[in-house]
């Protein structure tokens, strides 16, 4: 498990816009891209989407609030995906040094 911070991403060309909308809370297992949050500036309101996926341990914005670009929205715990990512790839060239060998050793008795 690990921590991750996720924050508010290229908003455009706004310098501060207004939390309108809290979409999760602590405790809530969300997935990449998930919106997190509605923000409104004075032309328009979007979502904010989460750049991970994990279980939201600490929400660190509220209704109200004014955030820009860069912006802490929430402390997230992720699985690390990267260990299990790993096994398979160091793996995978195993077998086939096992059959290069196994060719070459059949290529060197005939």
């Amino acid at each position: 498990m690990s921590i991750v911070e996720v924050k508010v991403p290229d908003i455009g060309d706004f310098k501060e816009v207004e939390v309108i909308e809290l979409m999760v809370k602590p405790g809530d297992t969300i997935k990449v891209d998930q919106s997190l949050v509605t923000v409104e500036s004075d032309k328009a309101s979007m979502e904010i989407p989460s750049s991970h996926a994990g279980v939201v341990k600490e929400i660190k914005i509220k209704v109200g609030d004014k955030v820009a670009e860069g912006s802490l929205v929430l402390v997230l715990e992720t699985a690390d995906a990267a260990a299990p990512a790993e096994a398979p790839a160091v793996a995978a060239p195993a077998p086939a040094a096992a059959a290069a060998a196994a060719a070459a050793a059949a290529a060197a008795a005939a």
